[in-house]
């Protein structure tokens, strides 16, 4: 069977990682197939949200090391370079909402990437380690850039530095995640979060996501300017148009995502 699982459902693509003996730890295989995946997201229009989660007791724990240290193995720059930025890249650069699904213990990378989708919900029994330290590495997958935006500088700091262990609720309080969920409810509101936001405008869910990613490197100024552009774009599209109709209309809207 794969190491990634990809189903598609009412415009909702699951992307899952399928290394459960492993705790889905990511080699090369399973990185550049979700690459690949990544990719078929993008092209199919049919695909309005995406939903990445792990397969078993584990979302991923992060880099599988076997591959680090074998010396017939791609190397930590390619590692790096070729399998964990490309997919950070890739997920920015979707105009797709991407959900997170955090089905248990995310350490390491497998615990970065989360935090590059836009909304991460979890498992209440799920954990995130911040693992590099214990190794003598640093956080990467973009975890250096987006965890001290989600939780604050001395929060990050020290999860990073100290390696503890969070349970889910902790992430949710402390604003590292949407939102924890009961595990024999999680299945269930992730399908609903997924069809919600896979029916919503998702060319405006697109502009959203730039909008705010362009927030992290642009002043105030700069950024009334790129929401003024980002707002005449939104208003151009036929789902605009659908959403004020519907609305004048008393009606519930029908969004194509164009």
């Amino acid at each position: 069977m794969s190491v990634v699982l990809f189903d598609v459902q009412e415009g909702v693509a699951i992307i899952t990682l399928n290394r459960p003996e492993k705790m889905n730890a990511f080699n090369r295989e399973m990185s550049l197939l979700v690459q690949e995946k990544l990719d078929l997201c993008k092209e199919d229009k049919s695909i309005r949200c995406v939903v990445l989660t792990g397969n078993g007791k584990a979302f991923s724990a992060g880099q599988d090391l076997a591959e680090v240290v074998d010396p017939e193995g791609p190397g930590m720059r390619r590692i790096l370079s070729e399998h964990f930025n490309p997919i950070i890249i890739k997920i920015r650069e979707l105009k797709k909402p991407v959900v997170a699904a955090i089905n248990g213990v995310a350490a390491g990378a497998g615990a970065n990437i989360p935090l590059c989708c836009d909304i991460i919900v979890a498992t209440r029994s799920a954990v995130f380690i911040q693992a590099f330290s214990k190794i003598g590495l640093i956080p990467d997958s973009g975890g250096t850039f987006f965890l001290p935006r989600l939780i604050g500088w001395q929060k990050a700091t020290a999860l990073m530095m100290l390696g503890d262990k969070i349970s889910a609720t902790e992430a949710e309080r402390m604003g590292m995640i949407y939102q924890c969920i009961d595990d024999d409810q999680f299945e269930v509101t992730v399908q609903e979060m997924a069809r919600k936001l896979a029916n919503m405008p998702t060319m405006g869910l697109a502009f959203t996501k730039k909008a705010l990613q362009w927030s992290s490197t642009h002043t105030i100024y700069e950024q009334l300017h790129n929401e003024d552009k980002l707002q005449q774009w939104a208003a151009a599209t036929a789902d605009f148009k659908e959403g004020v109709a519907a609305f004048l209309e008393k009606r519930i809207p029908s969004f194509k995502g164009e």
